[in-house]
């Protein structure tokens, strides 16, 4: 519960505003219900974490109604070769194209690219805002405002590393999502699935052995968190998925196996059923959206497709059987190259172990997705230490393993911005992302050299981006310093 100044209690409280004044009777009744959670989340924290991001939030606060990039050469998202061009936006979208080299509009801020690479923003379509920077054990136990603050720092972060647009997997983003569309605190566009959707024992229960068994209406510190809900029958899966959706969430998560990260779900076990995955996939559909499904092991990714999941998230363990039905289907997969121990945050015992296995099955992921040409999407999944989240960009990097530096930056950006739009209805921002053309959301990039030519560029965004926007605002230039 919140507390308030006494002064403020007897004003808010007393029955004599209160009988008089019916919204003070609300406004009171409401407060009353607020959890702490929801106070540090919404506001609080908010505020407080906001301060650390001042130096940035000063740059993008200016108020240019127009801006040119001049003299660049352009990567659009879909071509495979550069163009020169410049480019005028006007607000939050790019309202021109132009290869004369015409004159600027005279109220124009001109950035001079000087023959810089210009492209649409970095994309990661699996992403934990909330998780990706807070050790797991200090998430079940610390005071939500020192998580958000975290988050807040990451967030700034993960934006000056050039991307522009996250798809949130699981977490409680629907108010920091909220914060960073409203401009108070620096941050990439967020997808929000909210809570990932779990059964007991699947991926992402993270109760321990004494909070077993699991007593209905009671949740865990993950569950109060809103990292993930458990939801053991048909009809407790539909209120979990309509509960994310009426927060806003653009997608569904649903938890279809074990995982790497939850100590007691192994990789090859399944949690929902068939039946139980085509009610939250059907529930999804009616809000206009999609699900996608966590799975690893093969059977689990068949059951998830049979079920009508339009995305899989992972696969590291698929056979042929089940790669050559994905394409058949026609099935997204979003997936990530882990390749070394330097790309999780430290694990022991039995989340090393199925760590390993990622890596040694990863190659083999790619080679399916090579040999059936499935619709892929490149995303990170760096959790649990901010040190990790660094290396979001050598996570992309690490695609060249098995695609052209232009494939990995049209899957980065435009390819995975048709897996976003599935979210159809719920998209939480109409408009073009992920391509550079008239009428696309402003999001740029300049590079210092050409990451066609050499995408190892992205690993290092502090010395190799020299322009970067979002949604129109200026986040970092140092071509007009």
């Amino acid at each position: 519960m919140i507390r308030l100044g006494k002064k403020y209690q007897n004003f808010v409280t007393s029955p004599g505003c209160g009988c008089c004044n019916p919204s003070l009777r609300q406004v009171s009744h409401r407060l009353e219900e607020f959890t702490r959670r929801h106070f540090l989340a919404g506001t609080g924290a908010m505020f407080f974490s906001s301060l650390a991001a001042t130096s940035v939030l000063a740059q993008p606060s200016r108020k240019n109604s127009k801006i040119l990039f001049r003299q660049a050469r352009l990567f659009d998202g879909k071509s495979e070769s550069l163009r020169d061009v410049q480019v005028l936006v006007e607000g939050n979208t790019i309202s021109s194209i132009d290869e004369s080299n015409a004159s600027p509009p005279s109220d124009a801020l001109v950035v001079n690219c000087d023959n810089r690479v210009l492209m649409p923003g970095l994309i990661d379509a699996h992403w934990h805002a909330l998780l990706a920077a807070v050790p797991a054990n200090v998430l079940v136990s610390a005071d939500p405002g020192f998580i958000f603050a975290a988050a807040t720092a990451e967030a700034n972060r993960t934006l000056l590393r050039g991307f522009t647009t996250v798809r949130d997997l699981g977490g409680p983003v629907f108010t920091f999502k909220q914060a960073i569309d409203g401009g108070i605190i620096p941050g990439p566009r967020i997808f929000p699935s909210g809570a990932m959707i779990t059964t007991s024992g699947g991926h992402g229960d993270l109760r321990l052995p004494t909070e077993v068994p699991r007593s209905i209406g009671q949740l865990s510190p993950i569950e109060r968190l809103g990292g993930a809900m458990l939801a053991d029958s048909a009809g407790e899966l539909q209120l979990r998925i309509r509960e994310q959706l009426l927060q806003g969430a653009s997608q569904i998560k649903l938890v279809g196996g074990g995982g790497v990260s939850s100590p007691r779900s192994p990789l090859d076990m399944s949690t929902f059923s068939e039946e139980d995955l085509r009610v939250g996939v059907g529930v999804a559909k009616d809000w206009n959206t999609y699900a996608t499904v966590h799975a690893y092991a093969p059977h689990t990714i068949q059951r998830a497709i049979a079920a009508g999941a339009a995305c899989i998230e992972h696969a590291h363990l698929i056979d042929d059987e089940t790669a050559k039905l994905m394409a058949d289907k026609d099935v997204w997969l979003s997936t990530q190259p882990f390749l070394s121990t330097e790309d999780t945050a430290p694990l022991t015992g039995p989340s090393l172990a199925r760590t390993k296995v990622i890596f040694e099955r990863t190659p083999r992921l790619y080679e399916f997705i090579r040999k059936y040409k499935i619709k892929t999407a490149w995303g990170s999944d760096l959790l649990f230490s901010a040190e990790v989240a660094r290396r979001q960009g050598i996570m992309l990097s690490h695609l060249a393993n098995w695609y052209s530096n232009t494939e990995i930056l049209r899957m980065a950006t435009s390819t995975n911005a048709d897996l976003l739009a599935l979210s159809n209805m719920r998209n939480p921002y109409p408009g073009k992302i992920g391509v550079i053309e008239k009428g696309a959301l402003a999001d740029l990039l300049v590079f210092n050299g050409n990451p066609l030519e050499n995408i190892r560029l992205v690993e290092d965004p502090d010395n190799n981006l020299a322009v970067i926007m979002k949604d129109g605002k200026l986040h970092k230039n140092t071509l007009n310093a």
